[in-house]
């Protein structure tokens, strides 16, 4: 009480960030009234609450850059991996004929359900994490790829149709199965190098790529496979065996 209407005089890093006047004795607290607004008084308590930063910035580059400029880019490289998948799928049906037809059926499902998972999580879509999903599109190719060659390599060797999926298939997985799980591993290690270290980029695409990649392993399991089978037995095997590609 001695104080009152003195000035208290808060300093920090040998400089006063305030002085208020003391108006009544203090009992532990205190609140400092006068004429802000919210945007000065949160910067005042901010700097009480957590203080300055004990270095000075310095300033080694700064650009200033549109907002068009990045939704620009974003845009570009969307229509850049329509356009490459596009190409991709073209070859798929071109060199795999009916099977590549199916992959591009499983692919389909393959894209709607990362999405759907991003969409739940949920996943910023920013040009690293769209990197990583177009990663794991190839994975998920891959893995289709492996099944066909497999597939073509039984049908070589005098099997039915059905037993050269179910043939292709399981000496597929094993390859399918440790190549994907390898990518998973490297994802998670990323996803944490990111996250130790603030680097926001290499999350995102880390995320998506491992998501992406656990996805592909679903399909492959399920969706193509089945969807081979389902084919099989609406058509006659025995006349059609050449849209095959074998």
């Amino acid at each position: 009480s001695a104080n009152i209407n003195k000035n208290l005089a808060i300093v920090l890093d040998k400089r006063v960030i305030s002085c208020p006047t003391i108006q009544g004795a203090l009992d532990g607290g205190g609140q400092i009234s006068g004429n802000f607004n919210s945007e000065t008084a949160n910067n005042l308590a901010v700097t009480l609450r957590y203080g300055r930063l004990p270095v000075a910035l310095e300033v080694v580059e700064s650009r200033i850059i549109g907002p068009t400029l990045g939704e620009d880019s974003l845009s570009k490289s969307l229509l850049a991996g329509a356009i490459g998948f596009g190409i991709v799928i073209l070859f798929m049906v071109i060199y795999y004929r009916l099977p590549g037809a199916v992959a591009v059926l499983s692919i389909a499902i393959y894209a709607g359900l990362t999405f759907a998972l991003f969409k739940l999580i949920p996943v910023t879509l920013t040009l690293p994490s769209i990197a990583g999903f177009l990663l794991s599109t190839g994975s998920a190719l891959d893995a289709n790829i492996l099944i066909f060659e497999r597939l073509k390599e039984e049908l070589r060797n005098g099997r039915t149709l059905q037993q050269a999926i179910d043939l292709g298939w399981k000496r597929a997985w094993p390859s399918i199965r440790d190549s994907n799980i390898a990518t998973i591993i490297t994802s998670i290690i990323l996803f944490w190098f990111g996250s130790a270290f603030g680097a926001s980029i290499v999350k995102g695409f880390a995320l998506t790529l491992a998501l992406g990649v656990g996805v592909s392993l679903f399909t492959a399991i399920l969706v193509t496979r089945n969807f081979l089978s389902i084919v099989i037995k609406l058509i006659n095997p025995a006349r059609h065996q050449k849209w095959f590609g074998a």
